[in-house]
């Protein structure tokens, strides 16, 4: 049957059951039972449903096509499911205190602009008097009638893609919003020597003529330019200025986002998961409908959007990947990536320093940064083809505070009582001061250089970020106390309980604001839906008293980072293997004697046996065990360190079942 014939009776059908009072294909919310996954809906909260082509036949998943019968039992789906469209002006008068959202509230897109909307999903909204987005690429639509379009480097039909009469047809039916998928930015462009191309919307291009990198003032000016010239070109042919930005294969980035605002733009939309948030609208998150999910797929991902995905973390060295040879590094970096994709991990922590000496001062970086020597540049590099090619999430594990800067600038001092003298506790990481100003200008530059240069999803802040019961004596640290309210002397915060306790608070949070301010640091630049973690010693956790010793706080944590990560390692903390699986026991109730804590807490285990200088690899049949019993305790999230991918350590086969949601859903 010719298409125009098949999507007639199609849409006639449609038609009469959203006319007439048929029995739905699917049961209504209150005759269906509800999925374990269903959770009840929050206030003033939408989800984002992200299309793109639509196709009789034969859909192309290069431009994450649906075929029409499947929209259509979708959209059916949705409707029978009181799922209701709202419109980007309802959304902006919820958050303004005006009317709220109904209950199941859904925002329609449409990316990239393809024709399929003006023949096929425009017709299928007139049906139903449904709203939706439309957010074409401006130079695809500039593309003269008898040229093919360049679909970021790939030349494609333009038949495939609207005019801008079509556009100005679209904006008038009452029924469409036209937003920006930028001008000439969804492509591509060259992110690191190694040849990888990233999302030029939201990458600091590389030059591989000058071995530099574009400044930020210039990544600024291309935006800028990019963002006026698809705002002016809607404006000419909608007669109103977009409100709402698409972000090209959802990758945001914290600078073209400050653009982006200061253009006006009131929602900016990604591909991240779950519900979107009226205080969360400069970073919406969208399900993406990809693969041309089947009616069950769809009715299943929709209902599951809110579900928590559980964390399951490899902790990965990057100097296990670095070779002076680069044909062996490439070798080394292939072997990771698989191992990764075999162990069915959904998360990396990655080394974005080097440490090849093993203790923990930091001396050079894996990304170009003002301050420190690079090793090589590699983390982007390594990072990218993770996420691309094992398809985990990378969070960038940082030091806090133990960088071997200028030997001029303060470190952290141990107040000694025995002769009330002060100097570098040699059984500690070497760490700077935090209550140094320049310190943390330094360190947050750092960041920064980190930010603008790699593609991360999240930040691990590494162990290092700790004082003990003796520290910071230094003098920058004593003038801070006693601004304060605190004693500017060691001896007498330490000879009064009551000044002791509030002084070991005032530290812990002090170490949490300065990681505070270099998250924000990161997501100006990065974006805000960067996540991050912070390492935590299982001793605070089960003996609170011993935060004096540390400085830091389970409860703390828990309110102040996406993910606490405790070092769940046993070993370390001295119990024997016999004794270890009742400790972890101990450890997941204290984490979940804390309502919804376990939900954001991830359990790192141990892989290695660091009191051992032989023999030191723990078995994989322990460590699935020890993962055995964080599951039967009520943990989701947990992972280890380290991984030696290049000898198979821990073992495969023993530990992918464990860890792996795919094997354990």
């Amino acid at each position: 049957m010719p298409f125009i014939s098949r999507f007639i009776l199609l849409l006639g059908a449609l038609l009469i059951s959203a006319c007439a009072q048929q029995a739905p294909a699917f049961a209504p919310p209150s005759e269906r039972p509800v999925s374990a996954n269903e959770k009840s809906w929050p206030k003033n909260h939408v989800l984002g449903i992200s299309y793109h082509d639509v196709e009789d036949r034969d859909p192309d998943q290069a431009v994450v096509a649906v075929r029409t019968e499947r929209l259509l039992e979708q959209l059916a789906w949705l409707r029978e499911n009181n799922y209701t469209p709202v419109t980007v002006d309802q959304i902006m008068a919820a958050r303004n205190g005006g009317p709220e959202l109904p209950p199941r509230a859904i925002m329609l897109s449409f990316d990239d602009g393809y024709s399929s909307f003006y023949t096929r999903v425009l017709p299928v909204l007139r049906a139903y008097n449904w709203h939706a987005l439309l957010a074409p690429v401006g130079v695809w639509i500039d593309t003269p009638l008898n040229q093919p379009v360049d679909f970021a480097g790939t030349p494609r039909k333009r038949s495939d893609f609207l005019t801008w009469e079509q556009i100005r047809e679209i904006s008038r039916s009452g029924l469409v919003e036209i937003a920006a998928h930028t001008d000439a930015s969804h492509k591509g462009v060259l992110a690191n020597p190694q040849g990888n191309l990233q999302p030029a919307a939201a990458t600091r291009r590389y030059d591989a003529a000058t071995g530099r990198y574009e400044t930020e003032a210039q990544f600024q000016a291309r935006m800028r330019a990019d963002v006026a010239a698809i705002s002016e070109k809607i404006r000419k042919v909608t007669g109103y200025k977009p409100r709402v930005w698409v972000w090209p294969y959802g990758a945001a980035d914290g600078t073209s986002l400050q653009v982006v605002n200061e253009q006006g733009y009131q929602m900016a939309l990604t591909l991240e998961d779950g519900l979107d948030a009226l205080d969360n609208l400069m970073s919406s998150p969208r399900f993406l409908v990809a693969s041309d999910p089947d009616g069950e797929h769809f009715a299943n991902s929709i209902v599951s959007v809110q579900a928590e995905s559980p964390m399951r973390v490899v902790h990965v060295d990057l100097d296990n990947v670095y070779d002076a040879d680069p044909a062996q590094q490439e070798i080394n970096l292939g072997t990771l990536i698989q191992r990764m994709a075999d162990m069915g991990a959904n998360t990396v922590f990655l080394q974005a320093f080097a440490d090849p000496v093993g203790d923990g001062l930091v001396h050079s970086l894996y990304f170009p940064n003002r301050h420190l020597p690079m090793r090589a540049d590699l983390f982007d590099r390594v990072a990218w083809q993770l996420r691309t090619r094992a398809n985990v999430k990378v969070f960038a594990w940082m030091p806090v505070l133990s960088f071997a800067l200028d030997s001029k600038l303060p470190r952290v001092t141990r107040w000694d009582p025995k002769t009330a003298t002060t100097s570098i506790d040699p059984d500690q990481y070497k760490r700077l001061s935090p209550f140094d100003p320049n310190v943390r200008r330094i360190i947050g530059e750092i960041y920064e250089d980190m930010a603008r240069l790699t593609s991360v999803d999240g930040i691990l802040y590494h162990d290092d970020a700790v004082l003990s019961d003796f520290e910071d004596a230094g003098p920058e640290a004593l003038k801070i106390y006693a601004a304060n309210g605190l004693s500017g002397s060691i001896a007498t915060l330490r000879d009064d309980p009551a000044m002791l306790q509030r002084w070991t608070r005032f530290k812990s949070r002090y170490l949490i604001d300065f990681t505070h301010e270099l998250t924000a640091k990161v997501r100006a630049i990065r974006g805000p839906q960067v996540k991050t973690a912070r390492n935590i010693f299982a001793e605070p956790m089960l003996n609170p008293e011993s935060e004096a010793w540390f400085a830091q706080n389970l409860d703390d944590f828990l309110g102040a980072y996406d993910w606490t990560a405790p070092m769940a390692m046993p070993l370390m903390e001295k119990q024997s293997l016999q004794k270890s699986g009742p400790w972890l026991e101990t450890l997941v109730a204290t984490v979940k004697s804390r309502p919804g804590a376990l939900e954001r807490t991830v359990f790192e285990l141990q892989a290695r046996d660091w009191t051992k200088k032989a023999d030191a690899d723990i078995d994989g049949e322990q460590l699935a065990d020890w993962m055995g019993r964080l599951k039967r305790q009520g943990a989701t999230s947990f992972g280890y360190y380290p991984d030696n991918f290049l000898e198979n350590q821990p073992d495969l086969k023993a530990v992918r079942p464990a860890l792996s949601n795919k094997w354990n859903p």
